[in-house]
């Protein structure tokens, strides 16, 4: 055997360690491009106007050459930016935004998971023309941009009576549903008929079979669908801004977006601390959550 071919798995392991140490530096660059805005969120937060155009990046405005004195206004300053978050709170009435918040993304997504994941089980099982034509429906609905349909949703809403946190629920049921509808019946495809019909044998109405059968084996996408619809309803600021009364119900964006005074004046302040304020909770949830996303995106990949 030949040098060369006994150092080619050494070769080929070098190769193997210098591309995961090319990829590893790549996506840890990616990741500070990602996470820098937020940080400059948090860091500007605690900051006065002033020093915020001043100084984005620092802790003061005051430069560091002129020793201790500078510190100790550096941190004289975050002190009292922690007014900026008492003025969010008071100006935007974030616990009563974040109430109308967490209602429409709650029952918004509970109305999501429990319609798409029933009619993607009835578009597998019952494979009729009807059926094709709701499954082919529900994936143009994840092709048509929304500025096509939002002044026209906007109109209707106010003829059905939908401007308020019930009403939205039902919009959000609409546009969420392609996407719901899509991961559920690729892994439908892949529960086994046996199963079901086991079921019925044993007495299940349809309506049994999917609750005591079919939807424990969906868990895996439905958590997977559960946190991907939650973040966008959590962070939607266009959809609620058209369709609710702003004067009776604001999210958490729509509230912030009010924070912008007359001739374009704007606390900014305040505006940093409401957007941490409003980033917090979503980013708490997915953090808890992440491990399924992938898991049921792995789950629901199969072949028809």
């Amino acid at each position: 055997m030949s040098k060369a071919k006994k150092n080619a798995p050494e070769v080929a392991t070098v190769r193997r360690a210098k591309n995961g140490t090319a990829i590893t530096i790549f996506f840890t660059v990616l990741s500070v491009v990602w996470i820098l805005p937020i940080l400059l969120v948090l860091l500007n937060s605690f900051k006065r106007k002033a020093f915020i155009f001043r100084n984005p990046f620092g802790i003061s405005m005051v430069p560091m050459s002129k020793g201790w004195a500078a510190w100790s206004q550096g941190v004289k300053t975050c002190l009292v930016g922690l007014l900026n978050y008492k003025n969010a709170i008071a100006k935007t009435g974030f616990f009563r935004c974040f109430g109308y918040s967490l209602f429409i993304t709650v029952g918004s997504v509970l109305v999501i998971v429990l319609c798409t994941s029933m009619t993607a089980w009835y578009v597998v099982r019952v494979k009729n023309t009807a059926t094709k034509i709701i499954y082919t429906l529900c994936l143009f609905s994840m092709i048509v941009p929304f500025q096509m349909v939002m002044f026209t949703l906007s109109k209707f809403a106010n003829i059905l009576h939908l401007s308020n946190p019930l009403g939205i629920i039902v919009v959000y049921l609409g546009f969420g549903a392609g996407l719901a509808i899509f991961m559920f019946t690729g892994f439908v495809k892949s529960v086994p008929l046996e199963i079901e019909e086991a079921a019925m044998i044993d007495g299940c109405t349809p309506i049994q079979t999917y609750f005591q059968v079919v939807f424990p084996i969906l868990r895996p996408t439905a958590i997977t669908v559960a946190i991907l619809e939650a973040m966008w309803v959590w962070n939607d600021y266009l959809l609620p801004s058209l369709v609710l009364n702003v004067n009776k119900y604001k999210t958490i964006p729509i509230a912030i977006q009010y924070l912008k005074q007359s001739h374009g004046q704007i606390d900014w302040g305040a505006m940093m601390a409401a957007l941490v304020l409003s980033i917090l909770p979503i980013v708490i949830f997915y953090m808890a959550a992440q491990k399924y996303i992938i898991e049921g995106v792995i789950a629901g990949a199969v072949k028809g």
